[in-house]
């Protein structure tokens, strides 16, 4: 039990990272005035899809 709410907290933690890299990736360059800088946001972007990828793979740990 124990062990499924600490997977749980860590899969939920990386899920939050992963949003706020593609919510950083999308915003910064229109507050920069950088709005065409599309490789910039590319790889923000990719990087935080990797992040939710890693919290569903980190979420198959739960026991049954």
């Amino acid at each position: 039990m124990i062990h499924n709410a600490r997977v749980q907290l860590f899969a939920t933690a990386l899920n939050n990272l992963g949003v706020g890299a593609i919510i950083a990736g999308i915003v910064a360059p229109l507050v920069d005035g950088r709005v065409g800088d599309w490789p910039h946001i590319a790889a923000w972007v990719i990087f935080g899809a990797d992040l939710l990828w890693l919290a569903q793979v980190w979420l198959g740990r739960l026991h049954t």
